[in-house]
């Protein structure tokens, strides 16, 4: 919910209070979407007539925008309230709209002569509804019926009108442009058919589509785009009825002859069509039949203008409701008796492999519904014929589902038989997107490919198109209908001598370095001679190759250099951003909607198979935060030094250490503290949102993030409350986190844990003993100094000539200054090379580690953990067993109420008494870990967050489908790598509720 700024505030409450004569205390204000709410108290309930007359006369001299935020949208209507002091409800409410002030004035002179004269009589103007006004198709009428329903859910409207050139016209066209802007990001699904109803109700002419635009206000990108196909109803009806869909053709015939007090009721019996006139109101049974002459001079001209496909003749009948003999009947020869190409049905046109006689006969099967059909547009096909596949787009204001429609589908066209067609590609995407949401294919009979062919243009990628899929390049392509008797004389034949071939080409090597010689070969006469040779060539190219090796690694250590970064303030990192985007490709109107990109030469994506491809595709370049020096050695250094008792949690006791390093350094807080679990440690980075809310006007600000792996609800409590002293706490908190550590039925061990230990008893115990300033080293670079300079040992002749030598090659040399960089970085390829086993000297693991042993050995100076890896489905779960919701320990026996709820409440009224900001950031997942059962409690969960909402420094954000199909931003299902804790912390930096601190 949007409301306006403090000193806008002020200024509107002053001007109502000045505008009605009611002291400041009694008027309240609030915005929502478009609209404006005055709520006007008093001892007594304020006089609804005088209140809303002086109110009305200020707002006929008043521009109420002017007393607003720039950014607060155009206020469309005023809600006014009266009530008396301490009631809950209000007596009475009226809506006042700014484009009718005269006629509100005119009803409200009427409201007051009434009362004057004590009468009853409400009389008054008439007003004209929003509704009305937007049927004439006026824009800013359509933004006004639209906020009608929006603002009550914080979104503002605009609309405009802009021309656009369809593919296949010459002519321009209108296009009409709603564009929906709110604090927060609305799912598309929850205003996608609402607005498709109320823009269809409106019945425009002119236009062919809508396209809906939601906005987060503060960003620059939209959120996501919708068609709305405003195609009128009448006209929908007459398109299926000439393919004669007996239902159609119903409608429009009972249209035609309601006038008439009619009713129609139609059958269709092979080709022709049973029509039954009875009376349209007989409650007693008295209404005579309908005249045989009038019915058929309605009926006639109509069904031959709409000439039904596949329909030879109708039979007329005219009777009362309920009686099984007509009383009169008549027989009409049609169309298709006369013109054969209207006379084969639309079901046998697409077995011949007509297209339009496909697309109805799909359009019919996945709209069962006419009503809703005409209501929101239904769901539209698309069709393709490529080679030997049809590809079937559905597309709808909600995109639908793959169960809804893909079998139904399928089942369908392989019933066809349908000649040429060996295959079908499904898919499905929300009206107004290029790429599909989801795929489904079916091979009808076995296929031989060997080329990749192009992809549809309306075709789309698939979840994981990075790893399933490879644009049209030369190599070969994976072919899951070989048989593996096949792929076996492959692979015989291809190997055929490869081992002679391999052993000809070392044995050649190896006699050409001169090193080796043939058994049979005679010795030198002179092997001396023939040595030193040897040893001066091999020795020049050594050296050769050690000067080319170093420049070389000089080179590629200059390029790596900026990711590289040395521990510094979070506020003074850059990010490193990804190579801008094709301008161009923003001014298309149905854009992709998804966060990730792929690369333009992937212009097809699907290989032989039509969905496999090989595991090669090139790694997208992603924003992230630039790598800081890790703390891991200083925190167990400080860790150890801290008289500060264990807590059994060793990831507690060295992010304690490292928080009080902090205030021992900077004497004060951090600005800005983030807490939780391993969702928070690895989901937000405090540097990123550093440098974003430098760029929001809030520079040098210090975060620092707290969080602990396994942290729930009370760890949290327990940390806040009774760890940190409240002169240690910041002013604002983000709380990242989700569902699970607010489960309450499950059993908490990392708490636990820490109530076992010493720390715990001597937290409660209120005397904590913080170590001296004295004992925690600025920083371990400090300490070496200190330690250099009281130890210098003595260093012998052959010690200090050997430095001296290194000092001059070091000189020379491009990559010796850079040598431990070099180290990690063939350390770091190593690994990959060797199928993620671990190297001694640095004992990092990879991506199958784990996350405990990560943690211990990644977390930065900021708190933060900082994971460049990458969630792939496609190798995770060779790794790691899929474990679906209703096997999951963390949600068992799911339940938000009991200890964790207790834990949140202490949390709510110890920041609110101490003044503090909390925000609680609901974490992304990713869609492979939100199963049905996962989604269920997440829902609960959301539903808790929203009552707790309500409470005074409490915000909350919800992201955890934010980016449910952007894997790269992921490192395992549930937690964020580096590059989505980059695009969190962004998104966080941007939102303009959150009440950052200004220094």
């Amino acid at each position: 919910m949007k409301t306006v700024l403090p000193d806008r505030q002020q200024s509107l409450l002053q001007w109502v209070s000045q505008a009605t004569g009611i002291n400041t205390f009694g008027v309240k204000v609030r915005l929502r979407g478009n609209d404006l709410h005055i709520l006007c108290e008093g001892t007594e309930c304020p006089q609804r007539w005088r209140t809303l007359s002086d109110l009305l006369q200020a707002l006929q001299q008043t521009d109420v925008d002017i007393l607003t935020s720039n950014e607060q949208p155009s206020i469309y209507q005023v809600f006014v309230y009266g009530r008396r002091k301490g009631e809950q409800h209000p007596k009475w409410c009226h809506r006042v709209y700014l484009n009718q002030i005269d006629k509100h004035l005119e009803q409200v002179k009427q409201g007051l002569l009434a009362d004057s004269e004590k009468s009853k009589q409400s009389g008054g103007a008439l007003i004209v509804s929003n509704e009305s006004l937007a049927r004439q198709g006026n824009p800013e009428a359509i933004a006004r019926y639209l906020s009608e329903t929006l603002s009550m859910l914080g979104v503002s409207v605009q609309a405009k009108i802009k021309l656009y050139k369809p593919k296949n016209s010459q002519a321009e066209e209108n296009r009409l442009w709603i564009f929906c802007q709110s604090s927060y990001s609305p799912d598309a699904s929850l205003l996608a058919e609402p607005i498709a109803r109320k823009l269809r109700d409106l019945k425009l002419s002119g236009y062919q589509d809508a396209v809906i635009v939601s906005q987060v206000s503060g960003e620059t990108a939209p959120d996501w785009l919708l068609r709305v196909d405003l195609t009128p109803p009448e006209v929908m009806l007459k398109e299926w009825a000439r393919w004669g869909d007996v239902q159609a053709i119903a409608r429009l015939l009972t249209q035609v002859l309601s006038e008439l007090k009619v009713a129609i009721q139609a059958d269709l019996k092979e080709s022709t069509l049973h029509i039954f006139c009875t009376p349209a109101f007989d409650p007693l049974g008295i209404a005579p039949i309908p005249d045989k002459v009038v019915c058929l001079e309605a009926i006639l001209p109509q069904l031959e203008a709409i000439a039904p496909q596949g329909i030879l003749a109708a039979t007329v009948y005219g009777q009362k409701a309920g009686d099984k003999q007509p009383t009169w009947i008549d027989w009409l020869a049609l169309p298709a008796t006369k013109h054969p190409a209207f006379a084969t049905s639309p079901l046998d046109l697409a077995n011949t492999g007509d297209e339009p006689a496909i697309v109805f006969l799909l359009e019919r099967l996945l709209n069962p519904d006419l009503d809703w059909r005409l209501l929101t547009g239904g769901i539209r096909i698309l069709l393709l014929v490529k080679n030997d596949l049809l590809h079937i787009m559905c597309d709808a204001p909600v995109c639908p589902g793959r169960e809804q429609v893909a079998k139904k589908i399928t089942q369908f066209i392989r019933q066809l038989k349908i000649p040429g067609i060996m295959g079908i590609r499904v898919y499905g995407r929300r009206a107004g997107n290029k790429e599909p949401f989801w795929h489904y294919g079916l091979d009808l009979e076995h296929r031989q490919r060997l080329v990749p062919e192009a992809t549809p243009e309306f075709a789309a990628t698939s979840e994981y198109v990075n790893d399933l899929v490879t644009s049209e390049t030369n190599e070969p392509i994976l072919r899951p209908d070989l048989t593996t008797e096949e792929v076996q004389s492959f692979v015989t034949e291809v190997a055929r001598g490869w081992i002679a071939t391999a052993s000809a080409t070392t044995k050649k090597f190896l006699l050409n370095s001169q090193l080796f010689t043939e058994s049979h070969q005679s010795a030198e006469a002179n092997p001396d001679i023939q040595g030193l040779k040897i040893a001066l060539v091999w020795g020049t190219l050594g050296l050769l190759l050690t000067l080319q090796t170093d420049w070389v690694l000089g080179r590629i250590i200059a390029r790596t250099t900026p990711t590289n970064i040395s521990p510094a303030s979070s506020s003074g990192q850059k990010a490193s951003l990804t190579s801008g985007k094709n301008q161009s490709d923003q001014t298309t109107l149905f854009t992709s909607t998804a966060k990730t990109k792929y690369p333009p030469n992937q212009s097809s994506v699907f290989n032989a198979s039509e969905f496999t491809q090989s595991d090669n595709t090139p790694i997208k370049n992603l924003a992230a935060a630039p790598l800081k020096e890790k703390a891991t050695s200083t925190a167990i250094l400080l860790a150890a030094r801290s008289q500060m008792p264990s807590f059994n949690v060793r990831q507690l006791d060295e992010q304690l250490a490292l928080y009080k390093q902090r205030l021992a350094r900077t004497g004060s807080p951090p600005d800005v503290l983030i807490i939780g679990s391993s969702r928070a440690l690895r989901g937000v980075d405090p540097a990123a949102l550093s440098k974003g809310l430098a760029t929001q006007g809030y520079p040098n600000l210090d975060v620092f993030n707290f969080g602990i792996n396994g942290a729930t609800a009370q760890v949290v409590d327990f940390l806040i409350r009774h760890v940190l002293e409240p002169s240690e706490l910041p002013k604002i908190i983000i709380w990242a986190d989700g569902a699970r550590a607010f489960n309450g039925g499950r059993e908490d061990i990392t708490f636990k844990s820490i109530a076992a230990s010493a720390g715990y008893k001597q937290a409660f115990q209120k005397t904590p003993t913080i170590a001296n300033s004295n004992d925690l080293p600025e920083n371990t670079v400090n300490s070496g100094e200190k330690k250099t300079n009281e130890e210098k040992p003595e260093i012998s002749t052959y010690e200090a000539v050997n430095q001296s030598l290194n000092q001059a090659l070091a000189s020379v040399s491009a990559s010796y200054q850079n040598r431990d960089q070099i180290k990690s970085l063939l350390q770091k390829q190593l690994l990959i090379f060797g199928h993620n086993q671990t190297v001694a000297s640095q004992k990092q693991l990879t991506d199958g580690t784990s996350d405990e042993s990560i943690s211990r050995q990644a977390v930065d100076f900021d708190g933060f953990l900082p994971l460049s890896i990458r969630f792939n489905p496609a190798r995770y779960y060779q790794k790691h067993s899929r474990v679906p919701g209703n096997y999951d320990n963390d949600y068992k026996s799911f339940q938000i109420e009991g200890q964790q709820d207790a834990a949140c409440q202490e949390v709510l009224q110890f920041a609110q008494s101490q003044k503090i900001s909390l925000v609680f950031v609901n974490m992304p997942l990713t869609g492979d870990y939100l199963d049905p059962v996962r989604k269920q409690y997440e829902q609960e969960f959301q539903q808790y967050m929203l009552r707790l909402a309500t409470n005074h420094n409490f915000i909350y954000r919800d992201f955890s489908q934010q980016w449910i199909k952007a894997n790269d931003y992921f490192s395992d299902p549930s937690h964020l790598n580096r590059f989505g804790a980059y695009e969190v912390s962004k998104k966080l930096a941007n939102d303009p509720m959150i009440p950052w601190p200004a220094k």
